[in-house]
């Protein structure tokens, strides 16, 4: 039975979710705080967090920030965010953050475990998918950690930013287009994702202390995406 933490101050909607996604063989706990969220985010290392961005104390935009600031606490915990703010502009800020997923309420229950069981299984395929990737020069992927080191020095990387550097890895001296990456990163819809493609690149760029004039690892290849150049070991 997968475990699913919901932060939400909606007591209502948290007893209607309990109930919808016990049907689906998942076990959820609601906290309708923050605090008390972190709570049970360290007590009962759930499988999922399904996160609210209008809440007291703190917005989802800065529980999501805290938790994939400290992966060493909360690992790659997935996260769907669950808000009444539909905006493009809010949703690309939670994707850009690490989330990963983002459903806008009023929402459909049935949409809601689909999106559920999609990223839990992408997580599972992705532990499965990483093991054996190409060793790259400077760079120290551990796949079982979920931690990347540069020259030997830790890289604190969201969730986007990692899957985006094992697909680069997985597939070097390979162009991908901003549509391949929107296809590979998530499934996400085009319309939302398009804007934060270049965003997320140049992200990973500067945590890998790479430039687009003197590219390291990854290379633009104008009129075209992205190309990872890093030197195989």
């Amino acid at each position: 039975m997968k475990q699913i933490l919901i932060i939400d101050d909606d007591e209502k909607l948290g007893q209607l979710l309990t109930q919808y996604l016990d049907r689906y063989d998942m076990k959820v706990t609601v906290a309708h705080t923050p605090s008390k969220g972190f709570e049970l985010l360290k007590r009962s290392k759930p499988d999922l967090l399904i996160l609210d961005v209008m809440l007291p104390e703190k917005d989802g935009f800065e529980i999501c920030r805290e938790i994939r600031a400290k992966t060493s606490v909360y690992g790659h915990l997935p996260i769907m965010m669950l808000t009444a703010h539909g905006e493009v502009t809010d949703r690309i800020v939670g994707l850009e953050l690490g989330a990963d997923d983002y459903l806008p309420k009023p929402f459909e229950p049935r949409e809601l475990v689909a999106r559920i069981t999609n990223i839990l299984r992408r997580a599972g395929d992705e532990g499965r998918a990483d093991a054996d990737l190409p060793r790259i020069e400077g760079l120290d992927v551990d796949t079982n950690r979920r931690t990347v080191h540069l020259d030997g020095e830790l890289v604190e990387l969201t969730t986007m930013e990692y899957e985006l550097l094992v697909l680069f890895i997985q597939s070097p001296n390979k162009t991908f287009t901003r549509d391949e990456l929107m296809n590979r990163l998530r499934g996400i819809d085009a319309e939302l994702f398009s804007r934060a493609v270049d965003t997320l690149v140049s992200r990973l760029r500067h945590k890998l202390k790479d430039t687009s004039k003197t590219p390291r690892f990854i290379k633009t290849v104008w009129g075209r995406g992205y190309t990872f150049v890093g030197q195989l070991q």
